[in-house]
């Protein structure tokens, strides 16, 4: 009732400041006041869940008593390879450790523990829930790190059944990549990282397509995969049931774009997610699953139509329930006649347990009623019930295709979330793919045929293809003779949608435009001397987002997503791509060049550069990036003697790790500086530098009372700051690489007075000038 919502609101907007915050935390953990009214309690579901089967005998209390127990905190390491492995390191010496002896509020915390099937321990988790994490002030310190490393892109706080998917995708760096449903993006940012698993190859020939249909949660995505820095990512914005077919340029012939890998994590109604969306306890219904079939099965034709003959896309809801998993995945494989097979992927994670799929279910409507059959349902539900969500009936046919070979992870096995993933492989073109004669006279194409470049061809020219039918406005496809009733009747179970060959209307769409720069733009003529780029380096590659006036800033993408875009400006909504890699510095001209490097591009743009490098120690890291304008003569020897020989304006600061000093970081570190007349800084946002100087040794963290505390007695340098989430202050950090650096390039005074007038301390004011 409005009455009850305006109280309900009422009540969530009473409390003040800190303390609303608090509360709102306590409701994602499902603990606290702002939820305590929500009772644990559906005996609907439990009815259901327990008529279905889907858990083992003897287990269905266990199976209830988890779902009502908060979810573990998850942790996974980002990032590439080598980073990952000194964050990986740093957290066991320096937080595991600390953690396992403590004891809150007589709970023993147990050290964190990795996930056993997750390779190469990138990921852990631990029995400490997230409200104590955030309010333990023994915790303090592990929680400034989550958040300041989160910020910074090197871990992420992900659900450990959400990491699943992208594992069984078997990437590999040439792929390319279609994320239908990508949104928030914590997948997303594991199909990129496997991208770039040689981090010496800058530009991997694979790339990431990743959409969502609501336009807000596309930037969620493209905050999620700016922190990666990678070229190879694109953010689109569609309906996933009708994404257009893109085109690619192939030898000089237009192509169809088709994916080795998809990943076809649909909308679902979310009931394996009780433990930390509580608001499911007392929404769940099974009307929302009846609701979802359709879409599901959609969003899935639409992903194995786009999908190359020999590639993989992965299903995956985080729903328990039959009807939004099995029920698709076997009318897709009945639809597909053969062309689609369900892989068998009980050997690729070892570790983890899951159920194999059922082979039997049945329908409930949402006041009860149960059908086990199609020919059960009274006419008047035909609307809401369908007959692709019941199991096939023809026993041999159900066998074929081989449904316990899906995967169905349940909260109790494991302590985690519910799941459903299925891993599907594309033996041939969909049925409804194949070429047939139009009416209207045309002659009849051939039919497919494999070409080096593309492993399928697709219906006619730029047309979604779709097995449901006339379109409204297209000629009616004559059924070749031979041709099973399942392709005639596929329009019966999948509303129409429009082809994409008609032109998308961009309503409401205001990106700014990606332009090309051509090779022999102005603009690279003092950038090609001043960095002194190799001869190789893809000047073609190089995109800036306006038509006209100066360029401000330069992004680049690899030489394949360059292909997609500029083939499919009409048919496609970019929300973003490129990685930045240059900002313009109008004082810098005098100096030679006006683009200054940009952090975020560094490790792209920087094998091919070959001058204003200089090869700094680990002391110098330290120097120049807890003071804020060292003089040239505080770096050591080597390093000084480099910056001497240098005119002033951007540089790249580049330590190369010594494996012969394994006390120092193993990974290769790169970050943008300044040399000025007399001084040298690293010009590094906030997060990095905090993360770069964990990765040292250093201790950053602020005190609760705002006291810096400097532990000499333990030889430690602490830093005290303000590491807490806080969008204005982000912003203005964040920006320091964006803003024209006047005088050398020095943008600390603005960035201190902002800090200043909204109460924080200077971005590192508070170290030390000399180490201790």
């Amino acid at each position: 009732s409005k009455m009850g919502k305006r109280s309900r609101q009422r009540q969530k907007n009473q409390p003040a400041g800190r303390d609303n915050r608090d509360n709102r935390d306590d409701r994602d953990n499902g603990w606290g006041a702002g939820y305590a009214d929500i009772v644990k309690e559906n005996k609907l579901f439990e009815h259901y869940y327990k008529e279905q089967g889907l858990v083992p005998d003897g287990e269905f209390e266990q199976f209830m008593e988890a779902m009502r127990e908060p979810l573990p905190a998850t942790i996974r390491i980002t990032g590439y390879k080598s980073h990952a492995k000194e964050i990986l390191h740093c957290l066991k010496e320096k937080y595991f450790k600390d953690i396992q002896e403590l004891d809150i509020d007589g709970q023993k915390m147990e050290a964190p523990q990795p996930l056993s099937w997750y390779p190469d321990e990138q990921a852990w988790h631990t029995n400490m829930s997230r409200k104590i994490i955030r309010k333990s002030p023994l915790l303090e310190k592990f929680h400034q790190f989550l958040v300041s490393e989160t910020e910074s892109g090197n871990i992420s706080r992900q659900e450990a059944v959400s990491m699943i998917p992208p594992l069984l995708l078997k990437i590999e760096s040439h792929h390319k990549i279609l994320d239908m449903c990508a949104a928030p993006g914590s997948k997303t940012a594991q199909l990129i990282e496997m991208l770039h698993a040689d981090m010496d190859v800058p530009f991997p020939e694979g790339f990431v397509i990743a959409n969502d249909v609501d336009n807000k949660r596309c930037y969620l995505l493209v905050h999620q995969a700016k922190r990666l820095n990678s070229p190879c990512i694109m953010v689109v914005n569609h309906d996933a049931s009708c994404i257009p077919t893109l085109k690619i340029d192939c030898s000089g012939e237009k192509d169809i774009l088709f994916y080795d890998r998809i990943l076809c994590d649909v909308p679902c109604s979310g009931d394996g997610t009780m433990r930390k969306n509580i608001d499911v306890w007392k929404k769940w219904t099974t009307s929302n699953s009846l609701h979802l079939h359709g879409l599901q099965l959609r969003i899935a034709v639409r992903g194995v139509e786009q999908l190359a003959v020999g590639g993989r896309m992965v299903y995956s809801t985080c729903s328990l329930n039959p009807i939004e998993d099995e029920a698709v995945i076997a009318a897709l494989l009945e639809k597909s006649e053969g062309a689609l097979e369900l892989a068998d992927s009980s050997a690729d994670l070892p570790g983890l347990k899951w159920m194999p799929g059922v082979t039997s279910w049945k329908l409930m409507t949402k006041e009860g009623q149960w059908y086990s059959d199609w020919s059960d349902v009274p006419s008047s539900r035909h609307t809401q019930i369908r007959p692709t969500m019941f199991p096939p009936k023809d026993p041999e046919k159900r066998a074929s295709m081989h449904l316990e070979r899906c995967m169905r992870i349940l909260p109790h096995h494991q302590n985690t979330g519910g799941f459903f993933v299925a891993v599907l492989v594309k033996k041939a073109p969909m049925p409804w793919n194949k070429r047939y004669p139009k009416t209207g006279g045309s002659p009849a194409a051939p039919t497919p045929t494999e070409t080096p470049c593309l492993p399928e061809r697709a219906v006619e020219e730029g047309e979604v293809g779709g097995p449901e039918g006339k379109v409204d406005g297209e000629a009616e496809e004559e059924v070749p003779k031979g041709a099973s009733l399942s392709y005639t009747n596929f329009h019966l179970f999948l509303s129409p949608r429009p082809p994409a060959a008609k032109k998308m209307k961009l309503f409401g769409y205001k990106e700014d435009p990606f332009v090309f720069l051509t090779e022999d733009d102005p603009v690279f003529t003092t950038i090609q001397s001043f960095y002194d780029l190799s001869p190789d380096f893809p000047k073609l590659n190089v995109l800036t987002r306006t038509h006209e006036g100066k360029k401000r800033h330069l992004y680049m993408v690899s030489k394949e997503l360059r292909n997609v875009l500029l083939n499919n400006s009409e048919r496609m909504k970019v929300i973003n791509t490129g990685v930045k890699v240059w900002s313009r510095n109008s004082d810098g001209e005098e100096f030679g060049c006006a683009f200054r490097l940009a952090q975020e591009g560094i490790y792209t743009l920087q094998p091919y550069i070959r001058s204003r490098i200089i090869r700094v120690s680990v002391e110098d890291i330290k120097v120049l990036l807890t003071q804020e304008n060292p003089f040239l003569s505080k770096l050591e020897d080597d390093a000084h003697a480099q910056a001497k020989k240098m005119v002033m304006g951007s540089i790249v600061l580049k330590y190369i790790p010594n494996p012969n000093a394994p006390a120092e970081p193993q990974c290769p570190i790169q970050l943008c500086g300044w040399r000025g007349k007399t001084s040298i800084r690293a010009f590094v946002p906030r997060n990095e530098r905090f993360h770069y100087l964990r990765l040292l040794g250093v201790e950053v963290f602020r005190d609760k009372q705002g006291l810096g505390q400097k532990q000499k007695d333990e030889g430690k340098e602490e830093v005290e700051d303000e590491v807490e989430k806080d969008t204005e202050e982000e912003g203005a950090v964040e920006n320091e690489g964006e803003l024209d650096m006047e005088n050398e390039g020095i943008d600390w005074d603005s960035a201190k007075y902002r800090g200043k007038k909204s109460g924080y301390c200077s971005t590192l004011g508070c170290l030390k000038d000399e180490p201790s």
